[in-house]
């Protein structure tokens, strides 16, 4: 009878030689897709960047929108081409930006099984939206119908070319001087408080509709010009209103939208004054609208990456 030890002699080596290579597939194939998911990562880090960027200009400039995105996406490693960049209307006119960024990834195991690159890429877009409410809002309230605004057709009118000058004063209402409560308080607030809401702006989210004024000329403080001095050069952010109804400390500024403000000097003298600069398109930290419509277009804008 044939002896069944010399009929399986050797298998145990075979089926280990089919099993380590096996394994050694496996464990291939596990370090290569591990590398790239993360590559895969870092394109999304790369669109990220690109989309947030880009938007950062819209919807004024989109030449300088795309070349923005090219220029950040380069900075994360490239991967985005002209062709991989929409610009398109979400909420408003030019407001949105989608990349789409791709790169080839490299195996190393894997190309013993003729695998030796694998595509890779992501997709981000972002929106610069309008604002239904901003933070670190200053509390000197400038008129609508300024002629760099609203009043003039054409404008909102932005940049160094358009300088200007926001009159501070008698606003038409008895006690009212352009300064508003923007925490929505009611009655007098200290040159010390307005002094920090102007060095700093309120430390918290301002949204539209009335808020009160601030009686009397505090503009005209040490403390307030103190402030004023320190953001010269620097660009703040006010509150627009359209309408100022009643007198005294029960009158009221409506507010309708938001505009940054570039300040190159301020003048005081009794009650009037003036702040000097131009008006200027900002990216905000605010929470954006969510519908088209309803909201002042003056400029100033939250951008977030959305979808």
């Amino acid at each position: 009878m044939p002896s069944l030890t010399a009929d399986t002699r050797g298998q145990a080596t075979v089926i280990t030689v089919v099993f380590l290579v096996v394994l050694l597939g496996m464990a291939a194939l596990v370090l290569d897709i591990g590398s790239w998911y993360r590559a895969d990562r870092a394109t999304q880090s790369a669109a990220d960047a690109a989309a947030l960027a880009g938007a950062q200009v819209l919807p004024y400039d989109t030449a300088n929108a795309s070349s923005l995105a090219l220029q950040y996406a380069g900075k994360n490693g490239g991967g985005l081409s002209a062709s991989g960049i929409q610009i398109t209307s979400g909420l408003n006119t030019n407001d949105t930006m989608k990349v789409h960024v791709s790169r080839q990834a490299s195996g190393v195991f894997t190309k013993l099984f003729g695998v030796k690159t694998v595509t890779v890429g992501s997709n981000a877009t972002a929106r610069a939206s309008l604002m239904q409410q901003a933070k670190y809002v200053a509390p000197i309230g400038v008129n609508l119908l300024h002629p760099k605004l609203k009043g003039t057709s054409g404008c909102p009118c932005f940049g160094a070319s358009n300088t200007t000058t926001l009159p501070l004063g008698k606003t038409g209402a008895p006690g009212a001087f352009d300064v508003i409560n923007v925490d929505g308080s009611r009655g007098g607030t200290g040159p010390s408080t307005l002094a920090d809401w102007v060095l700093h702006g309120l430390n918290a989210y301002m949204g539209l509709g009335d808020y009160y004024s601030d009686t009397g000329a505090k503009w005209n403080s040490a403390q307030v010009g103190s402030a004023l001095d320190q953001r010269i050069g620097t660009e703040l952010l006010f509150p627009v209103y359209d309408k100022l109804t009643g007198n005294g400390a029960n009158a009221q500024y409506h507010v309708v939208g938001w505009v940054g403000f570039h300040l190159t000097a301020h003048a005081e003298q009794g009650s009037s004054g003036s702040l000097s600069g131009w008006f200027t398109a900002v990216v905000w930290d605010g929470i954006e609208v969510t519908s088209s419509g309803g909201t002042q277009d003056l400029g100033a804008r939250v951008v977030k990456l959305i979808g």
